[in-house]
């Protein structure tokens, strides 16, 4: 049962649209108020749920890369067949699908926020088990409570399995070789201060990914929940002008 208020969602507006993609562990509630500002604006704006997300871990813990990556597609399939053309914004391992889609998919725009191509050195990373060492194993997920956001936002799961870890780094080594085929206008945002997704990560996505049109959007005081975070108007705006200028 996905848990009440974390269901994708549904903005119908004009014939521009935008696929919002969550972050890994997290769910459609945090990419809304995003959504519901480009809609604002016209947009026609899908959330998507990623596969495992926002139910349980017993469910996380079945679902492998691909299948993030099909709930991306099957979000991109539905959108297109709304709108005339279809940007794409994903949010940390949502980043990351965002990049992916753009370079399969006919994507309007990207823009990644906080997308990890790199997991900051605070995260443990190096700390992690081989993977056949990882079944059952959860470590606990911290994150303070927001204020002034969707009620469930504050419902992330609170344990992390350490084989989806797995997962998730599957996700950057497919990721990883196509940022070249990505040819779409990109709008790269990151914190210096995030401790997840390593700022540097911003910098191999931009030297990598093929766009001629692309931009750095550096924040210095948010940390890593950059749609949720006290500079989310400051994205919010960018993303949304960054759509129009290169429409």
């Amino acid at each position: 049962m996905i848990i009440a208020g974390a269901e994708p969602f549904f903005l119908p507006g004009g014939r521009r649209g935008v696929l919002l993609i969550h972050g890994f562990t997290g769910l459609p509630a945090e990419m809304r108020l995003l959504g519901e500002y480009l809609h604002r604006r016209g947009y026609t704006v899908l959330g998507v749920r990623l596969s495992g997300h926002a139910t349980n871990i017993q469910d996380l813990v079945r679902q492998r890369a691909e299948d993030w990556l099909d709930s991306a597609r099957d979000g991109y399939a539905l959108l297109s067949g709304a709108c005339a053309q279809v940007a794409v914004i994903g949010h940390s391992m949502g980043g990351l699908l965002a990049l992916a889609l753009a370079a399969e998919k006919k994507v309007a725009q990207v823009v990644t926020l906080a997308a990890p191509i790199y997991i900051a050195e605070e995260r443990g990373i190096e700390a992690l088990p081989p993977r056949e060492q990882c079944a059952g194993l959860t470590v606990p997920k911290a994150r303070r409570r927001l204020k002034n956001v969707p009620p469930a936002v504050n419902c992330t799961y609170r344990q992390m399995p350490l084989i989806s870890v797995h997962e998730l780094l599957d996700v950057i080594g497919k990721v990883k070789p196509r940022l070249p085929e990505v040819l779409a206008p990109i709008l790269i945002m990151q914190s210096r201060a995030d401790h997840t997704a390593a700022p540097r990560s911003a910098d191999y996505i931009y030297e990598h990914v093929g766009s001629r049109v692309k931009e750095m959007f550096w924040l210095e005081r948010a940390g890593h929940l950059l749609p949720l975070e006290p500079e989310r108007e400051l994205v919010f705006a960018r993303a949304a002008a960054f759509l129009e200028e290169n429409s």
